[in-house]
């Protein structure tokens, strides 16, 4: 782990073992499971980029899981997942406002010269980059086809 926010996680680990916030830590280390899962498996170093990428992933699997979980009723779930929600984007960047996204979205239609919604996937190569981890991308995939339409 050479990166500034991979050693940023492994400080924040080391911090939540000494005041012993087991809680905390179990979220950090899922994380560093899953950077190390990425790292050993395509056997790569994995960068910031890449880290973002890793907890916007992890991000969505827990918010589907509260959607599932609070449907079943299991509310105890649910606020476990919404704990390590809360703990994984720390380490995410300050998400987008509004008008920054449509801005933004504003500007790849522009540069892409989208017209119809057939135009959507190209449109979503060029935005993923430079929105990923920083704002949820269904939301941003729907705010691209409404524009579209």
């Amino acid at each position: 782990m050479s990166d500034a926010l991979k050693l940023r996680i492994l400080d924040e680990m080391k911090a939540a073992m000494r005041s012993q916030d087991k809680r905390r830590l179990g979220v950090i280390r899922l994380i560093t499971a899953a950077i190390k899962q990425i790292e050993v498996d395509e056997r790569i170093m994995v960068d910031d980029a890449r880290v973002l990428l890793i907890l916007d992933k992890m991000i969505k699997q827990r918010r589907d899981s509260i959607a599932q979980y609070t449907q079943a009723k299991r509310l105890d779930l649910a606020d476990q997942e919404s704990y390590e929600v809360g703990v994984i984007q720390e380490y995410l960047p300050t998400p987008f406002t509004d008008e920054e996204l449509a801005e933004i979205i504003t500007s790849v239609l522009t540069e892409t010269g989208a017209t119809s919604v057939k135009d959507l996937g190209k449109v979503m190569a060029v935005l993923k980059p430079r929105v990923q981890g920083r704002t949820d991308m269904t939301v941003v995939s729907a705010r691209v086809k409404q524009s579209l339409n």
